[in-house]
């Protein structure tokens, strides 16, 4: 069997309520992501949250 994965793959959605959604990695030990980025539907950076999880990703 392969070892539990440490990383996590995680979409965050916009909450300029556009609906633009990015996917990005994070520690499966660390708390919810936020972050600032460009949302390209209202061509301004705005605040992006955690929705949920994707996937795990295994570690070699």
């Amino acid at each position: 069997m392969g070892k539990a994965g440490k990383t996590i793959m995680v979409l965050l959605q916009s909450l300029a309520g556009t609906g633009h959604k990015v996917i990005r990695l994070r520690p499966k030990v660390g708390d919810k992501l936020e972050m600032i980025s460009f949302d390209p539907y209202v061509q301004k950076s705005v605040l992006y949250r955690e929705m949920k999880k994707i996937r795990t990703l295994k570690s070699k």
